[in-house]
């Protein structure tokens, strides 16, 4: 056998065994609301660690695990006077992990309810929702 015959060997025993095909990433974050902390990760493997914002006194962050439900990059809140939630990942209603330009109160507790990242982190964080996809994104929230 030359080279040629033996790579396409190698090709196509890699793709009977399921090697060579797309398989779908699982994209998980982990909301810290005693750390205010979002730790990211991508199939099993640490991607990110960042300050949040969480809900402050008199509001709540639901605590549980959730899938992602929609994204908008240049959502505003009807609810709390037209404000800015750049790069929104919703996950219960109307909760998101979203950008603030609040990035001073990152590390404490200071959102309505939502959990807030630095702009450039939601950027990140949705832009790795958009690739791996709604279906493929859980978003746990623990004490």
């Amino acid at each position: 056998m030359n080279k040629m015959t033996i790579s396409a060997v190698v090709l196509a025993a890699g793709l009977c065994a399921g090697l060579g095909t797309a398989e779908a990433s699982s994209l998980v974050a982990k909301v810290d609301l005693s750390k205010q902390t979002m730790t990211v990760t991508e199939n099993g493997f640490t991607r990110y660690q960042w300050k949040v914002s969480t809900a402050r006194k008199g509001y709540n962050t639901p605590v549980g695990s959730y899938g992602a439900q929609s994204l908008d990059m240049n959502h505003r809140s009807r609810k709390y006077h037209n404000s800015p939630m750049p790069y929104s990942v919703f996950f219960k209603g109307g909760y998101a992990v979203h950008g603030t330009y609040e990035v001073r109160r990152l590390g404490q507790p200071a959102s309505h309810g939502c959990v807030r990242l630095h702009p450039e982190n939601a950027a990140t964080f949705y832009s790795l929702v958009k690739s791996v996809g709604l279906s493929n994104t859980r978003i746990v929230i623990s004490q």
